[in-house]
This record gives structure tokens, sequence and C-alpha cells, in this order.
């Protein structure tokens, strides 16, 4: 009896040694997909980061752009406003001229009805709506 237990004995661990090479199989396969996983992980990291720096360059020559372009932008609309101002010193000098001269036209003329001028000047008009236009900003200082 004790020949056929030790036969018994050494099948289970035969039996045993088996399963565990089994199962040692299964564990190196599922080890090499993870390192291929692992390297194709590797390699996805290394473009992200690729692309990551080219954004940033990117971003970086975008800032540069923005501020040539609202530095630019405010010295047009520096310009603009100064502009605005000559014009309407000068519209304001024209009207002036022109009442003058509808005076001495008038007192030339003998007595006749003259007709009602309207309270504001086209030109007047013109230039309130560029003076508003030019006081139209933005809180950042670009034009609305």
């Amino acid at each position: 009896m004790s020949h056929s237990l030790g036969i018994a004995i050494e099948s289970l661990v035969a039996i045993l040694l088996m399963l565990t090479i089994g199962y040692c199989a299964l564990l190196n396969a599922r080890l090499k997909r993870l390192k291929a996983d692992e390297h194709s992980l590797k390699a996805t990291i290394a473009e992200l980061i690729t692309a990551t720096e080219i954004a940033e360059r990117a971003i970086g020559g975008l800032k540069h752009t923005v501020r040539d372009v609202n530095v630019n932008l405010g010295e047009r609309l520096t310009s603009a406003e100064q502009l605005s101002q000559q014009l309407k010193k000068q519209l304001a000098e024209g009207d002036n001229i022109l009442q003058r001269l509808s005076r001495i036209a008038t007192a030339a003329r003998p007595a006749q009805p003259v007709p009602a001028a309207p309270p504001v000047s086209a030109a007047r008009a013109i230039a309130a709506a560029a003076q508003v236009f030019s006081d139209r900003k933005r809180s950042n200082g670009l034009a609305a």
C-alpha cells in the first residue's frame, strides 16, 4: 500500500507541475503583450510631447503677433483720434466762416424772407458720428 501511495503522491506532484508550467506559459504570453503595449504607449507619449512642443511654439508666435497687432492698432487709433479732432476743429471753423458769409450775403441782399436753416449742419452730424466712433473702445484698448 505504501508503494501505491507513493505513486499517487508522485502523480499528484506531476499534475501540479504541469498545471504550474501551463500557468507560467499563460503569464509569459500576458507579459509579452504588456511589453508590446508599453512600447506602443512610449511611442504615443513621445508623439504627444512633440505635438505639445510644436503647439507651444505656435502659441508663442501667436502671442507675439497679437502684441504687434495691438501696438499697431493702438497707434492707428491714436492717429484716428487726432485726425478726428482736427476735422472737428476744421468743421467748426468752416461753420463759422459759412455763418459769417451768410450774414454778409444777407446784409448785401434786399430784405426778403429767408428760409430757416436746419439746426445742425450735415458736416457737424458727420463729425459727431466720427467722434462717437473714435470714442468707442474696448476695455483693453482695441477699437470696438
